[in-house]
């Protein structure tokens, strides 16, 4: 292939890639109260219905807060078991992180009905807490295996040496083993609050319609009468996905921590 056509490929891909994303920043700016692009008049009516009607505030706070305790929840489980494997360092530890990385393998709708009904038995459908921890557990693959990079870099020179200056495995773990994996556990939090936040499905069939989350909010609002506050609502979703990523960016080296080669 040339050099053009490699070009052309690219820059075909990424049109395709950026202009949806237009079409929807372009509706949200929109003064009509309809679907509108290109607008012919521009006004941040829709952004201020989104940050000052109770319908839409409500289900903002249950998303952000549910991507909170969700991601917090995730990351414990992945850092405890990072270190009980690293400590391990057995047969048994790799099957048990496989198993860890299960959830990615099924199709959403098979981890969704299956968490409706296992909350449905425990009579806590339909409440806030089923969702957090459905979305911990079912997103802790991102974390365990982010984390997990982070513990194989660990130095054994390092760790050797805090245990020779009489440090005991608490103390080895919290001033020594933790800031060095810092950088993970913070990336592997923010991707699955961001994935909590824009999910849909499990949020549905483990809640229903009792905690409205913001992706259900704007499923209703499709689905009963579609205003163009739906498109600032995406862009909310947009705005904050990359700005969390930004920031990491700066905080830390994400595409290291991700997995990409520096060579």
């Amino acid at each position: 292939m040339s050099a053009f056509l490699k070009r052309l490929f690219v820059t075909a891909i990424a049109v395709g890639l950026i202009l949806p994303f237009l079409i929807v920043a372009g509706v949200s700016i929109s003064a009509e109260s309809n679907i509108s692009f290109p607008p012919k008049e521009f006004s941040a009516r829709w952004y201020t219905e989104l940050l000052t009607q109770k319908d839409w505030l409500i289900p903002i706070r249950n998303s952000l807060v549910i991507a909170a305790f969700a991601g917090l929840l995730s990351v414990t489980i992945a850092l405890a078991a990072n270190y009980v494997l690293w400590r391990l360092k057995s047969g048994f530890g790799k099957l048990v992180f496989a198993l860890g990385v299960g959830p990615f393998m099924l199709p959403p709708i098979i981890i969704a009905m299956g968490a409706s009904v296992f909350w449905a038995e425990m009579g806590w459908y339909g409440r806030a807490e089923a969702t957090v921890i459905s979305h911990g557990v079912f997103f802790v693959t991102l974390p365990l295996v982010i984390i997990a990079r982070g513990f194989a870099a660990l130095s054994d020179d390092v760790i050797e040496a805090s245990r020779t200056m009489g440090a005991t495995p608490w103390q080895t773990f919290a001033k020594v083993i933790f800031p060095l994996v810092l950088p993970y556990i913070i990336t592997g939090y923010a991707l699955v609050a961001i994935i909590s936040v824009n999910e849909y499905l499990i949020s549905y069939m483990v809640s229903g319609f009792a905690v409205e989350t913001l992706p259900i909010r704007i499923f209703n609002n499709v689905r009963y009468g579609y205003t163009p506050v739906v498109a600032s609502a995406a862009m909310g979703f947009a705005i904050l996905t990359i700005g969390v990523l930004l920031l990491l960016s700066m905080i830390t080296d994400l595409l290291k921590l991700l997995g990409a080669s520096r060579d």
